[in-house]
């Protein structure tokens, strides 16, 4: 492994104009490394050992995005995510030294926007923290069309809001997208690979993600999860949007080609950072 670059600010000072990210994880190791490179790349850390500190460091820090380890002392990064969530809807990393799908399904679930599993490249982790918050900042930006909608689904993309017969859904900044990017092509089916692309902005991942998205979005959108009317599986490809034939019609002004996707990015897989043991 190789060691973090010297050349950079101390934890926590912020530079000009800087994006903020807090790092949790009780291996100051991994910690280390993991903020030398976000740090060198031109980020502003903060780090935090445990998860009450994870929470306080938030407060005060405001970060722009939170790398967080799943195993902490004190409170488990599942817990942290979950009053992160409660507070605001800042974008979250998580980490895991665990293989198990169903622990990285559950991040997810919880609202985490991605996730890395132990042993990983910085490399890697930085251009994943890239690709969050590109993503986090593009959802941002005006549009040239404010309103999305079909079926009783309505999503304001100025305001980052969505309705569902005019209650408002408590949807994660990657639901939001999904469910977006589905209202702009109503009828049309997507492979999980293309959704990883155009959604989350990914070439590779685990696509697992956008499964486990989809049927929280189900969850939150469909009159019955279970029987759903609306987000359709096509087998053997993946999902499609269906409305009923009288709403067919354009869904809003814009045309789907001018949607902006981000560039590629390719990860290097050296420099992996190793496994912390569990016991």
């Amino acid at each position: 492994m190789q060691p973090p670059p010297q050349d950079h600010p101390p934890a926590g000072t912020t530079a000009p104009g800087a994006l903020r990210v807090l790092v949790v994880d009780d291996d100051p190791t991994v910690a280390e490394v993991v903020a030398g490179y976000l740090e060198r790349d031109g980020y502003t850390v903060d780090r935090a050992e445990d998860g009450p500190g994870a929470l306080e460091r938030a407060g005060v820090f405001r970060p722009d995005l939170v790398v967080l380890d799943l195993m902490l002392p004190g409170m488990d990064g599942l817990e942290v995510c979950r009053r992160l969530r409660v507070k605001g809807p800042v974008p979250v990393i998580m980490l895991t030294a665990r293989g198990d799908e169903d622990d990285r399904i559950l991040g997810l679930e919880v609202g985490a926007d991605d996730y890395v599993t132990k042993p990983f490249s910085p490399r890697e982790l930085v251009l994943r923290v890239e690709s969050v918050l590109r993503r986090s900042h593009a959802a941002r930006a005006p549009e040239s069309v404010a309103t999305l909608g079909a079926a009783g689904l309505w999503v304001d993309l100025v305001a980052r809001r969505a309705t569902k017969g005019g209650t408002e859904l408590a949807l994660t900044l990657r639901e939001f997208d999904l469910l977006a990017f589905l209202l702009r092509h109503p009828g049309q089916a997507f492979g999980r690979e293309e959704l990883m692309r155009e959604v989350w902005g990914w070439e590779f991942g685990d696509l697992s993600t956008v499964t486990v998205h989809v049927r929280r979005l189900r969850g939150k959108v469909e009159d019955d999860p279970a029987r759903p009317r609306l987000i359709q599986t096509v087998w053997g490809l993946g999902y499609r949007l269906d409305v009923p034939d009288e709403e067919a019609g354009p869904r809003g002004a814009a045309d789907p080609s001018s949607v902006r996707t981000p560039p590629d990015t390719h990860a290097s897989r050296r420099d992996r950072v190793p496994p912390r043991a569990e016991g």
